[in-house]
């Protein structure tokens, strides 16, 4: 059987196209339906789900746990984080309170205090002290030192959340532990992160630096694949972008129509190129203030001054939101909804410092890595290619810029100095071919020249 990537439909999976027309909602309720059912009923050991951005991949774990447990099925369940588990842990105490669930941790770490509130959560680094819950969460890491086999535990079923974040090696390390799992994640998200470098195990079936999902598709492509269809994190305005540069092979929707969310200012625009891209955000979704072309360091000062002006006249001028969660007035935008997005850490310290200066405080500043699974009102991207004399594949990486490009539920400003479209035809695509390898689609350099062609109809030039 031909074996298939990690974005190539599968069983349950819909083929290459638009995503279905209709009610959003019933859309997701089927598709959940038909995972629970592959989930419990279902032959196979594996079930993979594929999730665009702000689909609800935590609100179908916790479903899926809590259906496994009410069937009598032992579960454990795999997250990437321990701020990833002690938040499903949340998620499923809240829930469901009459579910027992277990929190292991490792002697080094422990939990979020937070949990003590919740009466049926017990916490504990020795496994055999949670015996008698129900579900059990923890990291990849500490599941990896539980003793499994005949002389110990094991679980009938284990859900493996943020699946695509996940390395194959961890998943070799925690198989042992169950008999059957539901793999959820987002295969647009950045790849696995390793700290030495993978070329020496390219295109081998037991690469440790492939994710987990495209290591178990390469072993077992009978394995059915299913496809969250609805994102309802992205606005309207998003959501075709980011599913047509990102995810050609499990295209998604929004949950939301054109004018159900609604970003505005009670302060005027002052006419400044900073409040004009703040306008044209609010009024498409999308912005691009661009900056002369020229080439810079990484902390490009300009740069890094743009993106710190616009946050800080997003603020200043009062920014409100409506939404399709019917609230009787519109709700102020404040700074624990605003989000600024790099490509490099140095580059979101000196944001970070610029707004200091400017008197700004409270606003997420960091870098597409640890920005995953968040989610904002509106956010503010540094391209990650501005300024640059060429195009690394660390730069043209495909899911650095898919995070980058799908925290916001309202607006997204993105700033970058011009040149970037003749810097992608000066470095063209041109990773080697490996043999073993599936050729990943859409590469960077494409899904590059997909968001610049819709944030030129956005573009306001820094100078004019």
């Amino acid at each position: 059987m031909e074996e298939q990537g990690e974005n190539a439909p599968g069983p349950g999976a819909a083929e290459p196209g638009a995503p279905e027309a209709g009610d959003p909602g019933a859309a997701a309720d089927a598709a959940t339906r038909a995972i629970l059912a592959d989930a419990l009923h279902g032959r196979e050991r594996g079930v993979v789900v594929n999730s665009p951005p702000g689909a609800g991949k935590s609100t179908l774990v916790v479903r899926a746990a809590r259906e496994l447990a009410a069937a009598g099925r032992p579960l454990m369940i795999v997250a990437q984080t321990n701020a990833q588990v002690d938040d499903l842990v949340d998620r499923l105490a809240t829930a469901d309170p009459e579910l027992p669930v277990g929190r292991l941790h490792s002697n080094d770490t422990r939990y979020d205090p937070a949990l003590d509130r919740h009466a049926q959560v017990r916490a504990s680094a020795k496994p055999a002290d949670l015996a008698g819950q129900a579900v059990v969460v923890s990291t990849a890491m500490k599941w990896a030192f539980v003793q499994g086999g005949a002389d110990g535990q094991r679980w009938e079923h284990a859900i493996v959340d943020e699946a695509y974040q996940m390395r194959s090696d961890a998943l070799l390390a925690v198989a042992r532990l169950f008999e059957r799992a539901l793999f959820v994640g987002d295969p647009g998200q950045l790849d696995p992160f390793s700290q030495v470098g993978t070329e020496q195990w390219a295109g081998l079936t037991y690469d440790p630096s492939a994710s987990a999902v495209s290591a178990l598709l390469a072993h077992h492509p009978e394995l059915p694949q299913h496809r969250l269809p609805v994102s309802w994190r992205l606005p309207a305005s998003a959501a075709p972008l980011v599913s047509r540069a990102f995810y050609p092979f499990t295209p998604f929707r929004s949950g939301t129509g054109p004018g159900d969310r609604t970003l505005g200012f009670t302060a005027r625009s002052d006419g400044s190129p900073v409040d004009r891209v703040l306008d044209e955000a609010a009024g498409s979704g999308w912005g691009l203030l661009e900056l002369p072309a020229r080439h810079t360091p990484r902390t490009d000062p300009e740069a890094v001054a743009a993106v710190a002006d616009v946050v800080r006249r997003l603020l200043e001028r009062g920014g409100v939101t409506t939404d399709e969660r019917g609230r009787p007035e519109p709700v102020p935008l404040t700074a624990d909804r605003v989000a600024v997005g790099t490509a490099h850490r140095d580059q979101a310290a000196a944001v970070r410092a610029a707004l200091a200066g400017r008197g700004v405080a409270g606003v997420t500043v960091d870098t597409a890595n640890r920005l995953q699974g968040r989610e904002y009102d509106v956010t503010v991207v540094l391209h990650p290619l501005s300024g640059r004399p060429d195009a690394t594949a660390f730069h043209l990486e495909t899911g650095r810029l898919c995070v980058l490009a799908s925290r916001h539920r309202h607006a997204c400003v993105v700033v970058c100095r011009a040149g970037v479209a003749e810097l992608l035809d000066d470095h063209p695509s041109a990773d080697p071919v490996r043999l073993g390898v599936e050729v990943a689609f859409p590469d960077g350099w494409a899904a590059q020249q997909e968001v610049l062609a819709e944030l030129a109809a956005h573009r306001v030039p820094a100078g004019g």
